[in-house]
């Protein structure tokens, strides 16, 4: 199964639980700060990722990094460490946040850029997936360097790519096809 339907499978079966529980506010809190302290901090990256650490040891750092989190969340990392699955808790994460946001009626798109957006960019593009999706839509900016340039946006299952990397990538095929 790969990580990605894994992850959502987590995700819902989280969401769901914390609906019937009525912590769905405190447990999306917690998924907002569960994936952004991963996404800033390579070191528990590496931890996370690490095959020589045992699930346990993992299960414990978070533990006491998210102390604070709901119980519900301390669930999900019991969960992920009897399963092993340790290593895909960022994007459980934010499958998570992408479910709830859905619930709420909003739309969330992913905008990977090489540079960060400055407001007027991202108030054009806000607008434009609005127009789009008849619906509210949050946007999550990521920035990858290696992009080159240009932009990467994903909306749902839909996915632009006008990177210049991924450009240079379709011009190198075409020549080497030739």
């Amino acid at each position: 199964m790969s990580e990605q339907r894994a992850a959502y499978r987590y995700a819902k079966a989280l969401l769901d639980l914390a609906q019937e529980q009525k912590k769905l506010r405190e447990v999306e809190a917690d998924m907002h700060l569960v994936k952004d302290t991963i996404q800033e901090n390579d070191t528990l990256k590496e931890v996370l990722q690490s095959p020589v650490l045992e699930a346990a040891d993992k299960k414990s750092a978070l533990s006491a990094l998210f102390k604070s989190a709901d119980p519900l969340t301390g669930k999900l990392f019991q969960l992920l460490s009897d399963k092993k699955r340790i290593p895909i808790l960022g994007e459980v994460a934010a499958q998570f946040i992408s479910l709830s946001e859905q619930l709420k009626g909003q739309e969330v798109a992913r905008v990977i850029t090489a540079v960060p957006l400055d407001t007027a960019l991202e108030e054009k593009i806000l607008g434009q997936l609005k127009a789009i999706t008849g619906k509210a839509v949050v946007l999550e900016q990521q920035v990858d360097p290696a992009l080159i340039g240009g932009f990467i946006l994903r909306v749902g299952d839909l996915e632009y790519n006008a990177s210049l990397s991924s450009k240079l990538d379709h011009l190198k095929r075409e020549l080497l096809q030739k």
